[in-house]
């Protein structure tokens, strides 16, 4: 294929951001065969020899419908003639009724089979994407971890492979004129029209009309997300090197802990609780723990999920877990 504006614009941003998409790494492309996925595919290959990239892809079958079997063939034979390898997994009947349960489904074999091939996971998340996340995070009621929505890269496990978003500066209508350009097939999924799909509803209700309100605010709001996303990056080193000046043998200097502001006091705690394997808390228990901890308030303790204790006394701050049975 031709070289285009579209692989002009990704190899200038791939340039200016190499942390996007490292030069000679090896990838696994998440492909389902709508049109965001589809032009990932196209752009990545024929920029792959001046990155040094080399490309495996997968696609995931959900069987929502009667016909996702043979968009896995029809998709397996386009990759065949471009001479890219796919591979097929196949979720077996009723195991992913639910968004929730096909994204979990989706990221675990992405991960397993992106461990195996030693590879990172890249996927055609667009601002679009993220602005929808965005909206239905701050519907439901979202921290800054909610409003970070689909960081550009990410681990995928703690030890694990990263997964990669290089189409966040795109927005749907863009993949559409990609595919068009460069003449790429796409697959349609019927699930993609369900209303009963919360997302989906998003997508045709009510960005549309916040589009035709304010053209662009996709893009502003996938920009906003990833400015929220550095700055808890940065806020959680600064929270790393600040819990290492409170660290004692017993857990944590408590009426160091104690006369900060009750923000950065319950942003500290929750960090420390999970470095130490703690199941997340509920906002308010967490609220209601920092009001506890504050500079001149009596000893304590709290249980907390997962079988621990969290105990105060005098300048300690310990955790403890129960036996079981306890």
């Amino acid at each position: 294929m031709g070289w285009t504006s579209w692989h002009d614009r990704l190899h200038r941003r791939l340039l200016m951001q190499p942390q996007l998409l490292p030069q000679g790494s090896s990838l696994l492309l998440g492909v389902s065969g709508g049109q965001d996925s589809m032009a990932l595919l196209a752009l990545l290959q024929d920029l792959a020899p001046m990155h040094g990239w080399s490309l495996s892809i997968w696609h995931g079958d959900h069987r929502w419908h009667d016909g996702s079997s043979q968009i896995a063939a029809e998709l397996g034979a386009w990759c065949q003639q471009r001479e890219l390898l796919l591979q097929v997994d196949q979720a077996a009947p009723g195991q992913v009724p639910s968004e929730a349960k096909a994204r979990q489904w989706r990221y675990e074999r992405l991960e397993q089979r992106a461990r195996e091939a030693g590879a990172d996971v890249v996927t055609g998340h667009t601002a679009s994407d993220r602005a929808e996340t965005m909206l239905m995070q701050l519907a439901r009621g979202s921290d800054l971890a909610g409003l970070a929505a689909l960081p550009s890269v990410r681990p995928l496990s703690s030890e694990g492979p990263h997964l990669r978003r290089p189409l966040l500066h795109l927005q749907r209508h863009d993949t559409l004129q990609i595919c068009q350009d460069l003449a790429l097939p796409i697959w349609d999924d019927p699930s993609n029209q369900s209303a009963d799909f919360a997302r989906n509803r998003i997508r045709q209700e009510v960005l549309p009309v916040l589009e035709e309100l304010h053209p662009g605010c996709s893009l502003r709001m996938s920009d906003l997300a990833e400015r929220v996303s550095q700055v808890r990056d940065s806020q959680t080193e600064l929270s790393r090197m600040a819990l290492e000046l409170l660290q004692t043998p017993a857990g944590l200097d408590r009426r160091g802990l104690g006369a900060l502001n009750p923000a950065t006091r319950r942003l500290l705690l929750a960090q420390w609780l999970q470095q130490q394997g703690v199941p997340p808390l509920p906002a308010t228990q967490l609220d209601e723990l920092s009001r506890r901890l504050d500079k001149g308030a009596p000893g304590g303790s709290a249980d907390l999920l997962g079988g621990w204790q969290l105990s105060w006394k005098g300048a300690e701050l310990m955790l403890l877990q129960r036996e079981a049975g306890h």
